[in-house]
């Protein structure tokens, strides 16, 4: 057997001692495997983790576990109004649950964020499981799922969290810190790239599962998808020429045909950025609101924009070239850094609070995620740079199965394992597994990918 082959045994066997049972049934998978670390919330199933799994269980032909994971998170969602604030709000998915026993008898208790660390509830769950479901229905063609009365329902009660009326005048989602991926402090409050993308996708893909008598539904959904691509391919776009723009802004504008919308200064440009910006390269900065624009490159939004289409296809291509001019920064010798660059000094102590376990170009601080590796290579195989896909996974299989599939490498070009890094992390083994499926069978890119659309 090839070196190569024997990675892919190694993480197959690896996932599959990662699988979580309900009554003799497989549900999901654990967070991490660790035999050297204490399990502490790892021995728990998340959503957004079991995003990884389930494309490579899907990828494999086995069905079975994504389908159970869909039904199980689908009946704990949460269904109960409650007037108490304390209480998790009606359609909300929990963060991610585990299997318990009681007098010899087994229940699942799932975690609304009421456990999490800062106690802060997920805004991406219900996310992720709307953009799985239908990369379930698009792997096996099981529309009829999707269509059962039950299914409707979660799909309509996660739209009424989104669609909620709000102190707000964009069709952008206003988010807490730690609340997405990055799930610590790190001044992602506002409108984050991440949750803007992924509520695109789902909202592309909630038109593919309604059924056609929720004409309402589909025709918010029609609506506020094209207000929101409009408004994230407007205003969190960055390229040198739309930079030279925002140099030149003037401020303190007022009313509705003006430049500067968010009275955005010019001395909040920091002073990285026009170096680092290639000539032919661009990409969606993190975040937008009044007089602030965060400038950080976060991968996660941009990568996934690009399988949404939510950025067009010139756009994609700008940002894949801004990956490869930026290589040794944005992946360096671990694929792929899930933000760019980390905040330092004073910036450090006021953005995190201090906080020790996201230290400059660690964690989710700069930090290098090897989850993120099949994304990566799907928006490579997109954007036809399939050069890129091939030098990221050469990358991940001289180190992964060394290092014992680590959850993070730390350093500015990724050449540490993460300090408190966990080994035998679940999505680490499936991202990679799913990167080394596109690459052996190109037509799984369906799954998680969307056609360019008309949207303005």
């Amino acid at each position: 057997m090839s070196i190569k082959n024997q990675l892919m045994s190694e993480a197959r066997n690896e996932l599959e001692k990662s699988i979580l049972y309900y009554k003799g049934n497989p549900i999901g998978t654990v967070a991490a495997c660790d035999p050297k670390m204490e399990a502490v919330n790892y021995d728990q199933c998340f959503v957004r983790d079991f995003v990884a799994s389930a494309l490579a269980f899907l990828m494999d032909g086995r069905p079975e576990i994504v389908r159970n994971f869909l039904v199980t998170t689908l009946n704990l969602q949460s269904r109960e109004k409650h007037m108490d604030c304390f209480r998790t709000s009606l359609g909300l998915m929990p963060a991610s649950f585990k299997v318990e026993s009681k007098d010899g008898q087994q229940f699942l208790s799932a975690d609304f964020g009421q456990q999490a660390i800062a106690r802060v509830a997920p805004i991406d769950s219900g996310l992720w499981w709307i953009i799985l479901l239908r990369a379930y229905v698009k792997a096996t063609g099981d529309i009829s799922l999707a269509h059962q009365a039950d299914f409707q329902t979660g799909i309509k009660l996660i739209l009424d969290l989104f669609f909620l009326h709000r102190f707000s005048i964009f069709p952008t989602v206003l988010v807490p810190d730690g609340a997405f991926m990055i799930d610590r402090r790190l001044g992602v409050y506002g409108h984050p790239l991440e949750i803007q993308v992924l509520f695109y996708a789902a909202l592309r893909a909630t038109g593919e599962l309604l059924l056609p008598e929720n004409d309402q539904y589909i025709q918010s959904i029609n609506q506020r998808r094209e207000a929101l691509s409009h408004h994230v391919r407007s205003y969190y776009w960055l390229d040198i020429k739309q930079l030279n723009k925002i140099y030149r802004y003037k401020n303190e504008e007022f009313g509705e045909e003006i430049v500067n919308k968010f009275n955005i200064y010019t001395e909040s440009i920091p002073v990285w950025l026009t170096e680092w910006l290639p000539q032919d390269g661009g990409y969606l900065i993190g975040n937008l609101g009044a007089e602030r624009m965060d400038f950080r490159f976060f991968a996660l939004g941009n990568l996934m924009a690009i399988l949404s289409s939510l950025a067009s296809d010139q756009k994609s291509q700008q940002i894949m070239h801004l990956i490869e001019q930026r290589w040794h920064d944005l992946v360096g010798y671990m694929p792929i850094k899930i933000c760019f660059p980390a905040v330092e000094g004073t910036e450090w102590r006021i953005i995190t609070g201090c906080d020790p376990k996201n230290l400059p170009w660690s964690y989710h601080n700069g930090g290098n995620w090897p989850v993120l590796l099949w994304m990566l290579v799907a928006a490579a195989q997109k954007t036809g740079r399939m050069e890129l896909a091939h030098k990221a996974i050469e990358i991940a299989e001289t180190r992964l199965s060394p290092d014992q599939w680590p959850e993070y490498y730390d350093g500015i070009n990724g050449k540490l394992i993460g300090k408190e890094a966990k080994t035998y992390q679940t999505w680490t083994i499936a991202g990679f597994l799913v990167a080394k499926n596109l690459i052996a069978n190109p037509a799984h890119l369906a799954l998680i990918s969307f056609e360019e659309n008309t949207d303005s």
